[in-house]
């Protein structure tokens, strides 16, 4: 009988290809798996499965571990979620090519588009790059706790060829075009996956500055586009406001068109119910025309998370809050009790710069109390406004005594996108169509403000076992979204499925008792930094090219993990 490195026996095998679900061994030899089915061979090691449901990892396209990747060797909150491999460098927004005069712009950047504190990036990157190509080999010499896919940002890119003509926003000319073009090549074929964009006013350095890809003209896109098409692979990567939906779709089609190569443009359902809609309608005669596009979508609502512990809190910006706000948690929540101090606060109005979070609260209409395990579509009755309605109280008055209670540690949740009727259909439309695929998890960003990357856990278990107030989800289709079709989306062929010869990335997973945790502020980066930490309990194993790096939801040592290129 053949001996294997690893065994996994008997398990529910959801293998990622669509197909219902079969009782199979597993066998594994280095990296790659050998055998599925009934498995005669033994295994240097054996992992009964016996009533676990058995997934291929996880990959995860939208995340902005570009800093975090150069200090530490494991991507949480994203390995705590059965995620195997990530996608970094989305957005536009990155670490390369850089000059050693712009690292501080590209640090104001990063910390104002994805909230990571400067401080933090400041500390723990090292820069021991310029070119594209030298981020890839600092990397490539690095081990992680799950393969890393790097994108090539606009905002990084624009910045290194025109200075600060392309953080300004001005237009480029030919010649900076011709040399854009150039390095998109240059870093496809050292090994980048891709390129990505940002055409949003959300998007904005630490300084307010909008970000440098925002008025990018078309030639310019088009000049990039050429680069991609002439290193002969790789994805594109876009957000944007589409304030002109007409002109600016017809910019990324042709950009798509230009390039001959497949682009993903985020998509979720703003304050408009159904203008998501339209976008979407605008990609599948995209597709129809033969170009490849999709809408990157999530599974739940996006929200911001609220509190005395994260960057925000419902009374940010009120003058008599910010008189305490920077106090050590205790001393503030000692401040706020004082009864003065309260009537001040309650009193006063948020600032022009808190006015779009407040007005997306809604007097509290679309604020709750985050619970554990958090509930990501809640009923309006449970809302703060429905909630002190029912105590004859003012919401905002109630949300003052949540945050003081639990030692300050309660977090209250505001969704702001997929959320607009107060159930998450359009995310089951969104997750259904044939011209979609799943994303915007953020892993690695906000890391005071949003914790997104448990989207994949949320995926499987509210659509796949939980869902109440409307329709579910297969499990097998749910899986092969986030596992074959991300992989698939930008180029990946050997994983997100179980079968022999694919790469040994596997979750083994306690599926009646898979279920995510409350984020939680922890204190574990660069030069002390909080960040938002979301863990789940149900994962047995993960496997990442054929070794354990998480068993029962603590990590093995193996770090397998390597930069894909």
């Amino acid at each position: 009988m053949a001996k294997h490195d690893l065994v996994i026996r008997g398990g529910n095998l959801v293998d990622g290809s669509g197909a219902n679900a079969r009782t199979a061994d597993i066998a594994i030899e280095g990296s790659r798996i050998v055998e599925v089915g009934d498995v005669g061979g033994s295994g240097h090691r054996e992992i009964d499965a016996a009533g676990a449901l058995v997934t291929p990892g996880f990959v995860d396209i939208h995340t902005h571990y570009d800093g975090q990747a150069t200090w530490s060797n494991r991507m949480s909150p994203s390995s705590h979620h059965g995620v195997t491999t990530v996608v970094m460098g989305n957005c536009g927004v990155g670490f390369a090519p850089v000059r050693p005069t712009d690292h501080d712009l590209l640090v104001e950047l990063m910390e104002g588009v994805e909230d990571i504190p400067g401080a933090v990036l400041d500390e723990g990157i090292t820069w021991e790059w310029e070119s594209f190509p030298d981020y890839l080999d600092f990397l490539g010499q690095r081990q992680f706790d799950m393969d890393i896919g790097a994108q090539l940002p606009h905002g990084a890119l624009r910045v290194y060829v025109m200075g600060a003509r392309g953080a300004d926003r001005e237009p480029a000319t030919p010649d900076d075009i011709a040399v854009m073009r150039d390095l998109t090549t240059e870093a496809i074929q050292a090994g980048a996956l891709g390129f990505s964009s940002s055409r949003t006013l959300n998007h904005r350095s630490s300084k307010g500055a909008p970000t440098p890809s925002l008025k990018a003209e078309l030639d310019e896109l088009l000049g990039i586009a050429l680069g991609m098409k002439k290193a002969g692979r790789g994805v594109v990567e876009m957000i944007s406001d589409f304030d002109d939906i007409e002109e600016e779709f017809s910019y990324l089609q042709q950009m798509a068109g230009t390039s001959g190569r497949p682009m993903s443009i985020s998509l979720a359902q703003g304050i408009s119910p159904h203008g998501w809609r339209k976008l979407l309608g605008k990609i599948e005669r995209a597709c129809d025309s033969g170009l490849v596009m999709r809408g990157q979508v999530a599974p739940r609502p996006i929200g911001i998370l609220l509190g005395l512990t994260t960057t925000l809190s419902p009374f940010t910006t009120r003058a008599s809050y910010m008189e305490v706000a920077r106090l050590p948690i205790a001393a503030r929540i000692d401040a706020l009790q004082d009864p003065e101090r309260r009537r001040r606060i309650l009193a006063e109005e948020p600032k022009p710069g808190f006015r779009r979070l407040f007005n997306v609260m809604d007097g509290g209409r679309k604020l709750w109390l985050m619970q554990d395990p958090p509930d990501y579509e809640p009923s309006p009755e449970d809302s703060i406004f429905a909630e002190a309605e029912r105590a004859g109280r003012d919401a905002w008055d109630l949300a003052y005594d949540l945050l003081l209670a639990n030692e300050g540690k309660n977090i209250l949740y505001a969704p702001f996108a997929n959320y607009a009727e107060n159930n998450l259909d359009c995310c089951r439309d969104m997750i259904l169509h044939e011209h979609t695929v799943m994303g915007l998890g953020d892993g690695g960003a906000h890391v005071g403000t949003i914790c997104d990357a448990s989207f994949i856990t949320t995926l499987i278990t509210h659509w796949g076992r939980d869902r109440t107030r409307g329709a579910q989800i297969d499990l097998p289709t749910l899986v092969k979204n986030q596992t074959h079709d991300t992989a698939r989306a930008v180029e990946l062929t050997d994983r997100g499925i179980v079968a022999p010869g694919m790469k040994a990335d596997i979750n083994i997973i306690d599926f009646d008792n898979l279920q995510v945790r409350a984020p939680e502020i922890v204190h574990d980066l660069p030069a002390g930094g909080a960040r938002l930490q979301q863990k789940a309990d149900g994962y047995l194993a993960t496997i990442v090219s054929g070794e354990v790096t998480y068993e029962n939801g603590e990590a093995t040592d193996a770090l397998p993990g390597r930069l894909i290129r």
